[in-house]
């Protein structure tokens, strides 16, 4: 199998994980960020995506044109525009360190304990996933205008059946709001 190499800053498309770029290259390996998977770290030996634009070399040195610190801050700059820097939600302090228990109503079966910490995780995390189905249907360019309407009220409607979460959430702005009529 033939071995790959691409410079810090090729342009990459994925089948599964979408469009990213190559950030790190080191000897076996090199990594690149996905707006839909994050940091990935492929072997060189099988690497399977398209090139869509490598970054021009200089004609004295052979580095790129770009500095890393430049490049940093446009990455950054991506990801945040397609949010896909994860914002972490605190958990409320009252609830660290502490159990759910879930008690069947029959008393003969085991009660199932689930630390706060990880529910709260969950919660989340298909949060953070809604927002990105969010983002999906308003710039998918296969939906009408009333189509993403109507799927968008679907979506509000989830977030206002998760507001009884909001109680483990330590800042308000972090809550789970649906439609206010």
């Amino acid at each position: 199998m033939e071995e790959k190499d691409y410079q810090v800053g090729t342009r990459i498309e994925h089948s599964k994980y979408g469009e990213g770029i190559i950030s790190q290259n080191n000897t076996l390996t090199f990594k690149a960020i996905f707006v839909r998977g994050g940091e990935i770290e492929f072997s060189k030996m099988s690497a399977e995506f398209t090139v869509l634009n490598a970054p021009e070399e200089s004609a004295d040195d052979g580095q790129p044109r770009v500095s890393i610190k430049e490049f940093e801050k446009m990455l950054t700059f991506v990801l945040q525009k397609y949010n896909a820097i994860e914002y972490k939600a605190e958990l409320g302090k009252k609830w660290e360190g502490g159990t759910m228990i879930l008690q069947p109503a029959n008393r003969d079966l085991k009660p199932k304990e689930i630390p706060v910490e990880t529910f709260f995780h969950k919660i989340v995390m298909m949060r953070d996933r809604l927002r990105v189905l969010e983002q999906n249907i308003n710039s998918h360019p296969g939906l009408s205008d009333e189509e993403k309407v109507n799927m968008q009220q679907y979506i509000t409607r989830i977030y206002g059946s998760m507001t009884s979460f909001n109680i483990l959430f330590e800042d308000r702005e972090d809550y789970f709001v649906g439609s206010k009529l």
